[in-house]
């Protein structure tokens, strides 16, 4: 089970992050990963600092642009599902 957490705090909402859980939802969706992967939305994961949306994949943090979640979630993300 790969667990995947989301900002939703103020500053990774004001820098996109409903667009990232909406991607990787759709992801979720499309490859059929429902019993794969545990999906959460967090506030505040306290990286407010630097720039993108917080996103933490089993315990390690990245900060991405939402323009960008697709291609993360399918390199390091789908990447642990083979």
């Amino acid at each position: 089970m790969v667990e995947i957490n989301v900002c939703i705090g103020t500053s990774c909402h004001l820098n996109g992050s409903y667009n990232v859980v909406q991607t990787f939802q759709q992801l979720i969706e499309e490859y059929s990963l429902h019993e794969k992967i545990e999906f959460e939305a967090k506030f505040c994961m306290k990286e407010c600092q630097n720039k993108g949306v917080s996103v933490s994949v089993d315990g390690v943090a990245y900060r991405i642009e939402p323009e960008n979640a697709r291609e993360f979630f399918l390199s390091t993300i789908l990447c642990k599902m083979k």
